[in-house]
């Protein structure tokens, strides 16, 4: 006669109440967000406390600014200051050509940039690693000690004091930085995309106008912009290679608002503000493509 063992069944395990945050734990919390937002707000108002004093001294009158010091409270306003800039300033003319400069040498330079990048990231190419390692050590190479070097070659080209020949230093300058990143975002564009589209018989080129630039539009607008913000303020070159007032730029333009024997330091500030106006709009507008752009190519995934 055969045995039958009899089945246990083990009651099953009550629920676990899920455990409650304490009081105490709740209440540090707080007090860490609120010293959190308090350090962050006087940060920022340190940030952007010399905006606002530019912002003062530009819309007040120089003898007041000169007699109670720049960080008083100004006793009376005028809006004259940004009329008579931009005369002294010569702002038509220093616009046009800073305007020009960026229309024709950011384009140039982030496109040479991109198609360099893409070489190096996913191409098979000989001497990958020596181009590489020269174009990066253009960034270990300061301006200042090129100064000599450039001035003699633009003068021997027959380029100085020309607004189209500064787009030669200026990219020789630019580009190294501009492959880094783009080269950096390139590298996280899966090859299977690449592959696929070689199957369907796309070349080189056609991978690079068709799949890779639209899928890099965030690097692209980061570089763009930091290219743009970078030659716009550029004044060292500007400053050496140009003579004329009909070829100087933006920033060579502000040295009219100091003399010999005097500053017009209101004056200054207004035409500051002027020149700074469409670099600010630029931030305000694409900022989230410039963070977007420089942080996509940090992790993979």
């Amino acid at each position: 006669m055969t045995s039958v063992t009899p089945i246990t069944t083990t009651p099953a395990a009550a629920p676990s109440k899920t455990a409650r945050p304490s009081k105490d734990t709740a209440k540090d919390t707080v007090r860490g967000g609120l010293v959190l937002t308090v350090v962050t707000g006087l940060v920022a108002v340190f940030w952007i406390s010399p905006l606002a004093l530019l912002v003062v001294t530009a819309i007040r009158p120089l003898p007041d600014f000169i007699g109670n010091g720049p960080l008083s409270w100004p006793s009376a306003f005028t809006w004259e200051n940004f009329s008579d800039a931009w005369d002294i300033g010569n702002f038509a003319t220093t616009y046009g050509n800073s305007a020009l400069l960026l229309i024709l040498k950011v384009p140039l330079g982030v496109l040479i940039s991109a198609m360099l990048g893409f070489a190096l990231a996913k191409l098979r190419m000989k001497f990958r690693r020596t181009v590489m390692f020269s174009v990066f050590l253009g960034l270990t190479i300061p301006i200042y000690i090129a100064i000599v070097p450039v001035f003699i070659m633009m003068r021997t080209a027959g380029a100085t004091d020309s607004v189209i020949g500064l787009i030669g230093p200026y990219l020789a300058f630019g580009i190294p930085f501009e492959v880094l990143v783009l080269q950096s975002f390139f590298r996280q564009i899966p090859n299977e995309i690449i592959e696929a589209a070689r199957v369907d018989g796309a070349g080189d080129w056609r991978i690079f106008w068709t799949v890779v630039l639209p899928l890099s539009a965030p690097a692209l607008v980061t570089v763009l912009i930091l290219d743009a913000v970078a030659t716009w303020n550029e004044f060292l070159f500007a400053l050496i290679l140009l003579n004329s007032d009909a070829n100087k730029t933006l920033p060579v333009g502000l040295l009219n608002f100091q003399g010999q024997f005097s500053n017009n330091t209101t004056g200054l500030a207004a035409g500051i503000l002027i020149a700074v106006v469409p670099i600010l709009l630029a931030y305000t507008l694409l900022q989230r493509w410039i963070v977007a752009g420089l942080t996509a190519g940090a992790t993979k995934g």
